[in-house]
């Protein structure tokens, strides 16, 4: 599957848990890691393990498997890895405070002068 439809599926995901301010940065010029981050949050530990089960979930029913997962024990911040997309499920307060995509858009700046 291409990039693209994992992007809709897994932004989908998240607008059906309603989740908050979702974000897809390119940041393949950037890093090796992966090509895209999306970042999105939600306004409880239920809503980011919904969040991050619905979109684990529904790539796996488009055949596309988690590598990695990380966080689900806190449900502060859960990381899926699906090697070219990671994505970032945050509660609201954890987001505000690692900022990720201010970092990303720093770096972004100073790669572009």
């Amino acid at each position: 599957m291409d990039t693209n439809k994992k992007l809709e599926i897994i932004k989908k995901s998240c607008e059906d848990k309603l989740g908050i301010d979702i974000k897809i940065l390119d940041i393949k010029r950037l890093s090796s890691v992966a090509d895209y981050f999306v970042i999105v949050s939600g306004n409880s530990s239920n809503q980011v393990r919904a969040l991050a089960d619905e979109i684990e979930d529904k790539m796996a029913e488009a055949k596309e498997f988690v590598n990695n997962k990380e966080g689900q024990n806190s449900m502060r911040w859960i990381l899926l890895d699906y090697g070219d997309i990671i994505v970032h499920v945050f509660h609201r307060d954890e987001r505000e405070y690692y900022n990720l995509e201010r970092l990303w858009d720093d770096e972004n700046q100073k790669e572009e002068k």
